[in-house]
């Protein structure tokens, strides 16, 4: 699986490091297949991104703002060389409400580049999300 090309013409931020997460990710799902909890592939994820060499923190808080004042919280799966969100699910499809939380989370966060992805789906599901566009694409494993 190559996503390298679609950077070219749509300009896509952090094309290299999506890459490297998404080629942790699919050695993951090819190892354990699907029908875990979400939990189990973070737990994975988090040895094999150590294995790649990539920064990452599990479950980082970023505050929710309003008018300037807190209101909130959000907890990203995984925070990537400080610039990548990757969330994980383990359902049956993805809905479009992982893609709108996605992008308050990139909101939040002050970011431009996130993975949404589903490892329980075959063949896995991966969604690149921007601040002002998505990319979908389905692995072929």
């Amino acid at each position: 699986m190559n996503l390298e090309g679609r950077k070219a013409g749509n300009g896509l931020k952090h094309s290299s490091l999506t890459q490297r997460i998404i080629t942790a990710a699919l050695t993951v799902h090819r190892e354990l297949g699907p029908g875990f909890l979400e939990s189990v592939y973070e737990e994975a994820l988090a040895i094999e991104f150590e294995a790649c060499g990539l920064k990452f923190e599990r479950q980082k808080t970023v505050p929710v703002a309003y008018r300037g004042r807190p209101i909130g919280e959000h907890r990203l799966d995984f925070l990537v060389e400080g610039c990548v969100i990757v969330e994980l699910k383990a359902v049956k499809a993805l809905e479009d409400v992982f893609f709108a939380v996605v992008r308050s989370y990139l909101k939040a966060s002050a970011l431009e580049t996130a993975l949404l992805m589903n490892f329980a789906a075959m063949p896995m599901t991966i969604r690149r999300v921007g601040r002002e566009h998505s990319y979908y694409h389905e692995t072929g494993e």
